[in-house]
């Protein structure tokens, strides 16, 4: 129990110590954006996920150093995430098309499928037991790092939504992987945990800083990592609902791939501050429009909403980790 907590304590003390260094250099550089949800449009700087990634390299090594036999799972996670992360970075300077960046979000794959850390056999569901698709199941793989870290990134409209709602994934995720007896995926999830909570802590409302792309690409493409080197694929399919729910009715209500630049906002803000659902046809249909169609509210409430949405998803997440020990 002490090495887990090293590695905890680990990546949680570099993103805690470089976040506040991020903040004022993307603040004097003028990197940031407009909260658009606040009456007074503060600037708010971006790309907080450079210290995520920070406490989640540092995380790795720690690990590595503790249990000399994960090695190969952590380098390709971590691989996996810089790759990703390098994809949001150039989209954060550049501003990469709705088409560019899944493809080569797809490429943060290739270190898991070099190095072989997936089970070849590929998943295990609930009363069917283990699946034998040892063909198929590498060509599944790009498919889900690239769905997991662009679901990640689309699903961000309020603060604290994405940092939150995937820190409720990761913990539900490292619980699974405790009933389940996944030893890598634990890991991961400890790797991953500490400094998520850093990051959710300065980017609650009112946010201190945005993740920018460089951060919810690379979370996104590590939360699928973990799912698919632990052999928590199912599990985690259900505790991302919320996010691949929201991505499908935003795609499938304007038909093609988007940058949230490029449609009408689905979401307004009334004078007094609260937020309500637009009523423009062509706004994409969104999580946060759903969740605001029953009537306006101030966008604490809201995210506090979608943070309650996750955490159902992480409890029926842990019943399907508990229903395929009791049934395979």
């Amino acid at each position: 129990m002490l090495n887990e907590t090293l590695i905890f304590a680990s990546g949680f003390a570099v993103t805690l110590s470089s976040m506040p260094f991020v903040i004022r250099t993307m603040r004097k550089k003028g990197i940031g954006g407009i909260d658009v949800h606040k009456k007074d449009k503060p600037f708010v700087p971006e790309m907080g996920g450079i210290a995520v990634l920070a406490g989640t390299a540092v995380s790795v090594v720690t690990a590595i150093l503790l249990f000399p036999e994960s090695t190969n799972a952590a380098l390709s996670f971590l691989a996996c995430v810089f790759i990703a992360g390098l994809v949001g970075a150039v989209d954060d300077f550049k501003n990469l098309n709705a088409k560019a960046k899944p493809f080569l979000t797809l490429f943060a794959s290739l270190p898991i499928l070099i190095m072989h850390t997936y089970n070849p056999r590929g998943v295990v569901f609930p009363f069917i037991g283990q699946t034998r698709m040892t063909i198929v199941y590498p060509f599944l793989i790009p498919l889900a790092i690239a769905v997991t870290s662009n679901a990640t990134n689309m699903m961000d409209p309020f603060n604290g939504t994405m940092s939150g709602s995937c820190t409720l994934i990761t913990i539900f995720l490292l619980l699974s992987a405790v009933i389940l007896g996944r030893s890598s995926a634990l890991l991961l999830c400890l790797c991953l945990l500490g400094p998520l909570l850093v990051f959710f802590y300065y980017n609650k409302y009112p946010s201190k800083i945005f993740s920018g792309d460089v951060g919810s690409l690379s979370i996104g493409a590590a939360l699928g990592a973990i799912s698919v080197i632990g052999g928590l694929e199912v599990v985690a399919l259900v505790a991302f609902a919320p996010q691949i729910m929201n991505a499908f009715y935003g795609l499938s209500s304007i038909g093609r791939l988007y940058e949230r630049r490029d449609v009408s906002r689905p979401v307004m803000m009334l004078e007094d501050g609260r937020l309500m659902a637009t009523k423009d046809p062509k706004a994409p249909i969104t999580l946060a429009r759903m969740i605001l169609a029953r009537g306006p509210l101030y966008e604490r409430e809201a995210a506090l909403l979608f943070l309650v949405v996750s955490a159902i998803s992480g409890f029926l997440a842990l019943a399907t980790a508990y229903l395929i020990v009791v049934t395979t």
